[in-house]
């Protein structure tokens, strides 16, 4: 009795997915939980895993699914079936131009063939496959390094190969077309959406920062070994915005058309860069996080985000957000708010100038920071006053301790 592989639900507003790539094909056998294909919806991708193990049929090859549709199923199998041995004979050299049969070179490598052939340089046009019409499995390749990349002639045998690609001219324009991402539609409705719903202005502050890089600097690595966590700016600025949001919630709540929707709570949403976008997944109730929970939750939802492992549940809600562009170098920004919330703070790059402290002119790693508000709900006061704490929090950090 087959088993149906189906597209799993993945959040309350999620209905539909693109199918972004099979990791196997159809006739591949596949272990219980083997990662089959990966699912792309518009808040995340994530992994669809075996649900026993057998002989992998492929029916929905690509396109857009609903929750809940059947996109396979499984043929159960305890074991892998055995390769089976190059049954063809090689071609007689005296009939070179016989038709091809069903082991033909160029076939389309597995998964597991497709490395192979990466790591040894080997042209998958020069193998040839014995799978199932024509595949090239993982079997095939050992044997394929001896196989040039063209076909040679005794005639000719100094002539260049056939498949060689010809060198691209230094002028040539090239133009590239790659189909959209639905992260990367959902990333561009929201991001138009918060700029044509909202009055959006932004606001920026300086913030010195050289007591709390000394401050790291001199309990890094005691951190490090009692946390396992490296300690890192970004604590500092979660737990200094905790503290300006509770002293100025409006820049922690809501707004709409009837009401203002206050949160006596901090979700505290952190941007983090993937390969495929921008996703913002929510440290919850920060306020009451400490400095090792917080790097421990921001390093978490980094590596899945790199791994393409962040799921819809782990981006639901947020109150406030923060984005660091510092990270690649940007000096000032003005960053859009992520909707439904207020405001954003911007953090950017680390640059040492001159400033005037106690009438001197001293150099100091300086910082900008930019809060970008919805001006209905917020008044320019409160955005610079909510600045100034953070400031004054990040400029004196033994304040977050002290709670002054």
């Amino acid at each position: 009795m087959t088993v149906d592989i189906v597209v799993p639900a993945a959040g309350e507003s999620v209905t539909e997915a693109d199918i972004a790539s099979w990791y196997k094909a159809d006739g591949d056998y596949v272990a219980l939980d083997d990662a089959l294909l990966e699912l792309e919806t518009d808040k995340a991708s994530m992994d669809i895993n075996a649900p026993a193990a057998g002989i992998l049929r492929v029916t929905i090859e690509d396109g857009t699914v609903s929750v809940g549709d059947v996109i396979g199923h499984i043929e159960p199998s305890d074991q892998a079936p055995v390769p089976a041995q190059q049954a063809a004979e090689p071609p007689p050299a005296e009939s070179p131009t016989a038709t091809p049969s069903a082991t033909q070179p160029g076939g389309h490598p597995s998964p597991a063939a497709a490395k192979l052939l990466r790591e040894r340089a080997i042209d998958a046009n020069a193998v040839t496959g014995t799978g199932r019409n024509g595949r090239i499995i993982k079997s095939d390749v050992p044997s394929a390094a001896s196989v040039p990349v063209a076909e040679s002639t005794t005639e000719a045998p100094t002539e260049a190969p056939v498949e060689q690609p010809a060198p691209r001219n230094a002028g040539e324009r090239v133009v590239r077309r790659e189909r959209l991402s639905r992260l990367r539609k959902t990333i561009a409705t929201r991001l138009i959406d918060a700029q044509q719903s909202a009055a959006l202005l932004t606001t920026f502050n300086e913030v010195d920062m050289v007591a709390v890089m000394a401050l790291r600097s001199e309990y890094k690595d005691a951190f490090k070994e009692k946390y396992d966590v490296g300690l890192g700016f970004m604590s500092f600025f979660t737990k200094a915005v905790c503290d300006a949001l509770q002293q100025f919630p409006l820049i922690n709540a809501q707004f709409e058309p009837d009401a203002i929707v206050y949160h006596d709570y901090c979700d505290i949403g952190i941007a983090v860069s993937t390969p495929k976008g921008l996703v913002v997944p929510v440290v919850r109730n920060a306020q009451a996080l400490s400095f090792n929970e917080i790097e421990s939750a921001i390093l978490g939802y980094a590596k899945r985000g790199r791994d393409g492992k962040l799921t819809p549940d782990d981006m639901a809600g947020g109150t406030f957000t923060i984005t660091n562009g510092g990270v690649f170098g940007s000096l000032v920004s003005t960053p859009i708010v992520n909707r439904p919330q207020s405001a954003i703070l911007g953090m950017h790059n680390i640059v040492k100038r001159p400033v005037v402290v106690d009438d001197e002119i001293v150099i100091r790693p300086m910082m900008y920071i930019a809060l970008t508000y919805d001006h209905r709900l917020i008044d320019g006061k409160d955005a610079v006053q909510f600045l100034v704490r953070i400031k004054a929090l990040i400029e004196s950090p033994t304040r977050l301790l002290l709670g002054v």
